[in-house]
Parts: C-alpha cells; structure tokens; sequence
C-alpha cells in the first residue's frame, strides 16, 4: 500500500532503525518508544489489523508469534518482556497496518490502560 508508513519502513522507503528482517516481516525500533526497548513487527503483507486476518494467515501469524522469542532474546529481555497488538478505534490502533508491540527493560504494569 503506497500511502502506508509501516510499509515503506518495512520495505526500506523510508529509513529506520531495523532490528530484523526477513522476506516476510520487519523489525523496527518505535519512533515514539514507551519502554526502553520498544520494538515493532510488522509483515511486510500489508494487513490492516488483525480484523482482516482469516484461516489463510494462520502460518504467516504463527511465525511471527514464534519470531517474537528470538528478537526478544536478540534485545536482551532475558527477564520478561510485553507483547501487544492494538486493533480498532478503542484498541487504539494508531497505524492501519498489523503490527506487534515488543516492549522491555522495564516493569510493566497492569491493567496496561
């Protein structure tokens, strides 16, 4: 999607911070970073939320869940880290792209917000 900025971060149009890629997703470091290390994944597909996911994205969902214990590790959050995804106006979804929030080396709190 030409208007879409996690796409153009995820394909190299516009310069980021990558911790990881691959040729089916990308790893940045948040512009907006809530945690010491905050990390997006993204699938280089552009998916808007996970609204739009059905049984077709099962593999590409499953190795991203996967992917997250690698980069977590590849970032040292050897002592417990956050996965978030955002969906929807209430979820508050900023960017019209799935993504994974990966946020570490702090303490998190609960309820999130």
């Amino acid at each position: 999607m030409s208007d879409c900025i996690f796409c153009s971060l995820a394909n190299g149009e516009i310069p980021t911070d990558m911790v990881y890629e691959d040729d089916r997703i990308a790893c940045f470091r948040d512009a907006d970073p809530q945690a010491p290390v905050h990390v997006l994944m993204v699938p280089k597909e552009h998916i808007a939320s996970l609204e739009e996911l059905d049984e077709s994205y099962r593999d590409l969902m499953g190795y991203m869940m996967v992917k997250i214990h690698e980069i977590a590790a590849s970032e040292g959050l050897e002592n417990g880290y956050r996965v978030v995804i955002n969906t929807g106006e209430d979820g508050q979804q900023t960017v019209k792209h799935l993504h994974i929030h990966l946020l570490g080396k702090r303490k998190m709190t609960w309820p999130p917000g």
